[in-house]
């Protein structure tokens, strides 16, 4: 290859198709992905369990503290950790995040009364809320161009599978193993912990970071490996010519002119469909268990609507580069209201079954899309930032759907009617808002 043909290190991972190392790399942070949603699923089962403990024999409101307080903990996480991800590296965030709330679940579940089980709920959330967006960034900075939706889709698919293992321990082990088995159920989140320390040693830093920082022969590294993993052996000339150093960006120029509106559409979007999604999930194996007065039955059914999710992210990946991420965002977001509307009026275990799986399904399909398109809309300096701040705006709706649920159940002609119509209209909003946003698909990453 020539010097006239020189590419950067960015074009040089642009070029590629995908190989060994996105696999690694998608695998890698995918388990740590699941871990995480097993963690955030576990806890709508272990409150139903601990407010049948006698010990503490939980009150309507405290099972609400308890679901809530993990989100503002999730809040603080997604909006430090994409600030510090931007400043001390996407991988150090995300294998640190990972070991703190594998060591609060060990907390929560030695927990002896309500204000050690909220303290510990808030340190978890920390850790989760700094993970997630930093996660998908990095997985959407070293995928090639063609296939940067779907690779981002698929990483976010891996939360169904952390759900579905979190609802197999609440229908499994929790029943089983009387007052004790919440706490034994929260030992399965000190997992993270262990998969920490082997996640540090499996996965790159982010180029696009390493050469803001200054760190060309590190990053030259990293592009090599890729290469040679799709059997691209590049010349010393070209390795020589890494991207011009990034210039100095504040945070607030999440608000200046090129970017407020994405901005603020994309915080828009997550904050409805934070509060929609867990102020649904949260509580309904609670919900059901009120409806069919049989709880160890309705977490069995929890069980079947989250198969569903697989589905679901499995579709919105072949669309989101099919059709764009734009549309495919739309039509998720338009199946999820016109599903929680069937859900709010389901009556027979039939038809909970059918609409939840429905629901299920579009749900985390519109999450797979979100999850993908947001890194898309900032710069490489902002990106972690953008994604946290908007992540954490969500994170807040996420800590008032739980608080609102029994506030919705207890008004008149309310109950779990009224409870999903409102979650059903703020996915309506989010899907006016979704029309607002660009289209990312085949688009560059912004420097």
């Amino acid at each position: 290859m020539s010097h006239s043909t020189q590419l950067t290190q960015i074009e040089r991972l642009e070029r590629l198709s995908f190989n060994a190392m996105h696999k690694k790399l998608l695998i890698a942070c995918g388990i740590g992905w699941a871990l995480d949603a097993m963690d955030v699923g576990l806890v709508s089962y272990v409150v139903a369990a601990i407010a049948a403990d006698k010990h503490f024999a939980l009150t309507m409101q405290e099972k609400s503290w308890v679901l809530s307080i993990g989100f503002v903990g999730m809040a603080i996480g997604a909006a430090l950790g994409g600030a510090l991800a931007d400043r001390y590296g996407r991988k150090t965030m995300i294998t640190y995040s990972l070991a703190l709330f594998g060591c609060a679940n060990i907390a929560m579940a030695l927990s002896w009364n309500l204000p050690m089980l909220l303290v510990s709920r808030l340190v978890i959330g920390l850790g989760l809320g700094a993970e997630l967006p930093v996660a998908s960034t990095l997985v959407s900075e070293y995928a090639p161009r063609k296939l940067r939706g779907r690779l981002t889709v698929l990483l976010e698919s891996f939360w169904a599978v952390g759900w579905i293992i979190a609802a197999l321990i609440g229908a499994i082990i929790i029943p089983a193993t009387g007052d004790w088995g919440w706490r034994i159920a929260l030992c399965f989140g000190a997992i993270p912990v262990v998969y920490a320390v082997i996640l540090r040693m499996h996965i790159p830093e982010s180029v696009r970071f390493l050469q803001a920082k200054g760190k060309v022969e590190q990053a030259e590294q990293a592009v090599t490996e890729f290469e040679l993993a799709s059997g691209i052996h590049t010349d010393e000339a070209v390795k020589s010519f890494a991207s011009d150093p990034l210039p100095k960006v504040h945070i607030r120029a999440l608000f200046g002119n090129r970017l407020a509106l994405r901005t603020v559409v994309i915080t828009v979007i997550w904050i409805m469909i934070n509060f929609a999604y867990y102020g649904a999930f949260s509580w309904l194996p609670s919900l059901l268990a009120d409806q069919f007065g049989n709880l160890q039955h309705t977490l069995w059914y929890t069980v079947v609507m989250s198969l569903a999710q697989l589905p679901g992210y499995l579709l919105a990946a072949w669309l989101v580069e099919k059709i764009g991420r734009k549309p495919t965002m739309i039509t998720f977001l338009v199946a999820a209201t016109i599903f929680t509307l069937a859900f709010a009026h389901a009556q027979s275990v039939a038809q909970v079954l059918c609409f939840g799986m429905l629901m299920s399904a579009a749900h985390l399909g519109a999450w797979g899309v979100l999850y993908a398109i947001t890194p898309e809309l900032f710069p490489t300096r902002l990106r972690a930032a953008g994604a946290g701040f908007a992540a954490s705006m969500g994170r807040i709706a996420a800590i008032c759907a739980p608080l609102s649920v029994p506030v919705l159940l207890g008004m008149a002609n309310g109950g779990k009617s009224l409870t999903f119509i409102c979650f059903a209209l703020a996915f309506a909003l989010a899907t006016c808002a979704s029309f607002l946003l660009p289209e990312m698909a085949n688009s560059e990453l912004a420097e």
